[in-house]
C-alpha cells in the first residue's frame, strides 16, 4: 500500500514539473533567439556617411562632379551605409542649408547633424605645379572630430583621375591596391606605358648607339688573311657606330610594341666601311625595361667569284688564265678584292634599358647568323625621355 502511495506521489509530481521544465526550454530559447537577431542586426547596421561636394582646382571637373566620383567609389567599398545624393539634396532644401564652399569641420558637422549622418567624408583633388593632390577626410559628427585623413600626390594626368581617387579611397580604409597602377601614377621616371603616358603623345627613344661586331667561322678568317689574298688584315672584332630610329606602335598594360630602324658602320676604327641598316620589330617590358626584337639586316660587303685550290689557298676566278674549265668548286666568298654587294641576313638582339634620372642607358647583345659565320655584338646608346606628338 505504501508502495502505491509513492508510485502516485512520484507520478504526480513527474506531471506537475513537465510543464514547468517545458516552459523554461523553451523560454531559453525564445530569449537565445531574440539576442541573437539583435546581435546580427547590431553587427550589420553600418554607420552611415555623406558626400556633398570634393573641392576641385586645375582640373576639368567641378566640386560637384567630383563629389559623385567620389561618392560612387565610396559606395564599391561597401564599408559604409553611403546616404543617397537625392536623399541629402532634399534635407539640404528643406532645411535652406548653404553647402556652397563647404569642406571644412565646422561647416560639415552642422550640416551633418541637419542630416542624421553619422559621418562626413571631405576632401579636395588639385593641380599644383605639375602634382596632382588628392586629399580625402572622414568626420565624425558625434565627437566633431577628423577621424581619419589619406593625402596622395600624383603625376599630372587628368585622364586617370578616377584611378587616383580609387587608389586614395583604397589606402584610406587600408585596403590593398596594385603596385604597378601606383608606380604608373606616381614615379616620373617609370617605364612609360598607356597609363602614364597620354595617349596624345608617344615617347620616343631614339638615339646614337655604339659598340662592336664579333666575328666567327670563314668571315673571321677572311678578315686576319692579308690583302693580297682577298683578306683585310685585321682583327675580327670590330668596332661599329649608328643610331636608332624608333616608332612605336602599340603601347599597351607592362608591354609596348615598336619598329627599329638601326643605320650602322663597322669596321671603320681598321680602315673598314662596312654599311648597313636593320628593320626590326621590337617588345618592351615597361615595369623593368627588358627587351627582345628580331627583324631583317642589309649590308654592303665585298664579294668575288673564287675557288680553294688542293692546298686551301684562296684563288679569284678571273686570276684562273687556262682555258680548261676550273676544276675546282667555284664559289662566292668574302674578299677585299670583290665588287661591293649586298648581303641580308637575319638579327636577333635582346637588351635592357637602364634609367638614370630622364636619361634612358639602352645595352643590346645581338647575333647574325649564316652560313660564312656568326657575327655578334654588344651595343649600348643614351637618350633623354622625348615627348612626340601623334
Amino acid at each position: 500500500m505504501k508502495t502505491t502511495n509513492r508510485l502516485n506521489s512520484q507520478k504526480i509530481k513527474s506531471t506537475f514539473f513537465k510543464p514547468k521544465l517545458s516552459a523554461a526550454i523553451l523560454f531559453f530559447l525564445l530569449m537565445g533567439t531574440a539576442l541573437l537577431s539583435f546581435s546580427q542586426t547590431a553587427k550589420s547596421k553600418k554607420a552611415s556617411i555623406s558626400v556633398l561636394h570634393i573641392d576641385t582646382k586645375g582640373l576639368n571637373m567641378d566640386a560637384a562632379q567630383m563629389g559623385d566620383m567620389v561618392r560612387i567609389e565610396l559606395e564599391k567599398l561597401d564599408s559604409f551605409d553611403v546616404m543617397d545624393r537625392y536623399d541629402v539634396s532634399y534635407v539640404i532644401e528643406k532645411n535652406k542649408l548653404n553647402i556652397n564652399n563647404c569642406y571644412g569641420k565646422i561647416c560639415l558637422v552642422e550640416v551633418g547633424s541637419s542630416i542624421n549622418s553619422d559621418k562626413m567624408f571631405t576632401g579636395s583633388v588639385e593641380l599644383i605645379g605639375e602634382t596632382i593632390y588628392c586629399t580625402f577626410r572622414i568626420i565624425d559628427i558625434k565627437t566633431a572630430s577628423i577621424e581619419k585623413t589619406q593625402v596622395n600626390e600624383y603625376l599630372n594626368l587628368p585622364k586617370e583621375i578616377q584611378s587616383m581617387v580609387k587608389i586614395t579611397m583604397l589606402q584610406l580604409f587600408h585596403k590593398p591596391v596594385e603596385e604597378p597602377l601606383i608606380a604608373y601614377l606616381t614615379k616620373k621616371n617609370n617605364f612609360e606605358s598607356s597609363t602614364n603616358n597620354a595617349n596624345k603623345t608617344s615617347v620616343n627613344l631614339s638615339g646614337p648607339r655604339t659598340g662592336f661586331s664579333v666575328f666567327t667561322g670563314e668571315a673571321s678568317r677572311v678578315l686576319q688573311d692579308p690583302r693580297n689574298k682577298g683578306g683585310y688584315n685585321s682583327y675580327p672584332v670590330l668596332f661599329q657606330f649608328g643610331y636608332q630610329f624608333e616608332v612605336q606602335y602599340l603601347n599597351e598594360g607592362h608591354y609596348q610594341a615598336l619598329f627599329e630602324f638601326i643605320p650602322t658602320i663597322t669596321g671603320f676604327n681598321q680602315n673598314i666601311f662596312i654599311p648597313s641598316i636593320s628593320i626590326m620589330n621590337g617588345f618592351r617590358n615597361n615595369k623593368n625595361g627588358w627587351e627582345i626584337a628580331f627583324g631583317p639586316t642589309l649590308g654592303v660587303v665585298n664579294k668575288t667569284d673564287g675557288y680553294y685550290d688542293t692546298e686551301n689557298v684562296w684563288h679569284m676566278r678571273k686570276d684562273w688564265i687556262s682555258k680548261d674549265p676550273i676544276p675546282y668548286n667555284v664559289e662566292t666568298r668574302l674578299d677585299s678584292r670583290g665588287d661591293a654587294v649586298f648581303q641580308a641576313g637575319f638579327i636577333i638582339a635582346v637588351g635592357k634599358t637602364f634609367k638614370s634620372g630622364k636619361l634612358n642607358i639602352p645595352v643590346n647583345l645581338y647575333l647574325v647568323p649564316n652560313k660564312e659565320g656568326i657575327r655578334g655584338g654588344l651595343s649600348f646608346g643614351f637618350n633623354a625621355k622625348k615627348n612626340k606628338t601623334i
